[in-house]
């Protein structure tokens, strides 16, 4: 028998990570989480209660609700993988959004909203066999993952990657608003005080600006069949 290990992927917004991330355990037969998705359903619902937008944060008021939030994944299989549903609703367009993309960095910054989700997401992945993707994968949540990776890519990569995959869904964006939200996000995520996004330091760096998709997947699946 062949011991399940944890793959934590950490890594800058639109550099592919979820992409990787679901078929490397699709391969495996591992399961996957999506951390930044847990991350935008909690700005989804302060969105619509009205505790955040781009001039205004009542992060005391969503700390109070956030014993009311509950976060699950259902597999959808017509789709091949799971969804993320908040409060008992599947959220997973509604996630997506360039607007909650423009916020999640805030509320995301706030610890006691970490905490929260740091929880959950080890509770997930103690019995290992699992994907995880996110910012702080291989330095908070697992730090003794047997497989850290670091996705990286350079901002106008990123930024046109995700101008297509939106303007695929029929969202009226242009490049040049996606560009600052990356750049901005880039700064939000490395400088909050608590679990910024940095390299831990024995993940290994994937810089995937000229990598296509099947390339990054080979030279990761064999890493980890190595390990």
């Amino acid at each position: 028998m062949i011991d399940k290990i944890t793959i934590a992927i950490d890594g800058f917004s639109s550099t592919g990570k979820s992409t990787i991330a679901k078929a490397l355990a699709k391969q495996l037969g591992y399961i996957y989480v999506d951390t930044g998705a847990m991350y935008r359903a909690v700005t989804l619902f302060a969105m619509n209660y009205g505790l955040v937008s781009s001039h205004n944060f009542d992060w005391k008021a969503l700390e109070n609700r956030l014993s009311s939030i509950t976060l699950t994944f259902k597999f959808n299989p017509d789709l091949g993988f799971a969804e993320m549903f908040l409060n008992g609703d599947n959220v997973e367009k509604e996630i997506r959004t360039l607007e909650v993309s423009q916020l999640v960095s805030k509320v995301s910054a706030i610890s006691s909203v970490r905490r929260k989700l740091v929880l959950v997401q080890q509770e997930m992945g103690k019995y290992k066999g699992i994907v995880m993707d996110g910012r702080d994968i291989g330095t908070v949540v697992f730090p003794d993952a047997e497989i850290k990776l670091f996705m990286t890519a350079s901002a106008d990569t990123r930024a046109q990657r995700r101008y297509k995959e939106l303007i695929a869904k029929g969202d009226v964006v242009s490049y040049e608003e996606i560009l600052q939200n990356v750049v901005e996000r880039d700064h939000l995520d490395s400088t909050r005080k608590d679990s910024p996004l940095i390299k831990a330091d024995d993940a290994i760096e994937i810089d995937n600006s000229d990598l296509g998709l099947k390339e990054q997947f080979d030279k990761i699946y064999a890493l980890i069949k190595k390990k």
